[in-house]
């Protein structure tokens, strides 16, 4: 999973230092306090409002920087209907990431608390979140849910905010658009994943690398996860969502078969996947295949083939062409047979 300048989900490959590396870094720095909360989380699911023309939206980069794509995906918010703004550090740059740690958890908190902002979009991943995300706000997303969007790096604010303060939160894709990966359909799903109530169906995509993946069955649980490296990197923090009763949702990008192994080994043998109900596996993206060595499907397939829960490959979910939009949090069934994961409405009506 290397990280560019530009982002990881770009296709630049020119910088060597990768996100796995940086984010051990992070993770064996020491002396950072993480602070407590005053409230508990609730435990039911909270859907925030839907999104509806005239809304005012933020845009924020708790992770990288964006670049000149991110004027096309305001064109496609805007032509939602949506009032966009851009938080005050979206265009800065630190080193790899999109401004100092305190600037972009500025704007991070910025976008929770004000009153008249209904959603928040991510503009890009590439690293940093984890820097920042013990900082968040969650009295303040407690006491007005609004619509969050990203994926990636923001797996660990989807899970803040769900083991905070219990708040659905949509996988999707990042501000920062390209058209080549994310057209038409993918514009579509993503508008009527946050600005309608229906159910988010996603079907099995034969043509998808992680279709070769399947445990036959049916299972209804909370789907929850996101990509692979950034749960498995935040496992043991509070940005890990408990999986007991729960879908495993993961992807991963430029990630080797030896790689999806090792992530998956460590959360078998940590117990956070005793519990889970089933598990819907979207995107494996520039995965290596090598000559007589297993792919990437096939080592996944080792590795959750026997959890006695069903499985289901093919989803057109992460770093890939045709990114899905798919609630994290809402109730979900996945049936292997028809090649359905069904998913609940990640928002509730508005009068």
């Amino acid at each position: 999973m290397c990280l560019t300048i530009a982002g990881r989900h770009d296709t630049l490959r020119q910088v060597t230092i990768t996100r796995r590396t940086l984010l051990g870094a992070a993770a064996v720095a020491g002396g950072t306090m993480i602070p407590t909360q005053a409230r508990a989380a609730p435990r039911r699911a909270v859907r925030a409002p839907m999104l509806r023309p005239g809304d005012r939206v933020r845009v924020i980069a708790p992770g990288s920087a964006p670049d000149a794509r991110l004027e096309r995906g305001i064109e496609i918010l805007t032509g939602f209907g949506l009032v966009v703004e851009l938080g005050d550090h979206v265009r800065d740059k630190f080193g790899y990431l999109a401004g100092t740690d305190e600037a972009r958890l500025a704007d991070l908190n910025a976008a929770f608390s004000d009153p008249g902002v209904r959603g928040v979009f991510a503009a890009r991943g590439g690293y940093g979140t984890q820097r920042i995300i013990d900082r968040l706000d969650l009295t303040a997303v407690r006491r007005d849910p609004r619509v969050f969007v990203g994926f990636s790096d923001l797996t660990s604010l989807s899970g803040r905010l769900w083991r905070g303060a219990r708040l659905i939160s949509f996988y999707g894709p990042m501000v920062n658009w390209t058209d080549a990966r994310t057209g038409p359909a993918e514009i579509a799903a993503l508008r009527a994943a946050i600005m309608t109530t229906g159910p988010v169906v996603l079907t099995r995509d034969p043509a998808e690398p992680s279709a070769a993946v399947e445990v036959p069955g049916t299972a209804t649980g909370t789907l929850l996860g996101g990509n692979l490296t950034i749960l498995q990197t935040g496992y043991g923090t509070r940005d890990f969502p408990e999986l007991d009763g729960a879908i495993l949702l993961f992807e991963d990008v430029d990630e080797a078969p030896y790689s999806y192994d090792r992530m998956l080994t460590q959360l078998r043998r940590a117990g956070a996947l005793s519990r889970i109900k089933g598990i819907a596996i979207g995107q494996f993206t520039n995965a290596p295949v090598t000559a007589g060595q297993w792919t990437a499907a096939q080592a996944v397939q080792d590795r959750v083939g026997d959890l006695g829960v069903p499985v289901l490959g093919g989803l057109r979910v992460g770093h890939g062409n045709g990114q899905l939009t798919v609630p994290l949090g809402s109730r979900a069934v996945l049936d292997t047979t028809a090649g359905t994961l069904t998913v609940a409405p990640g928002v509730t009506a508005r009068r």
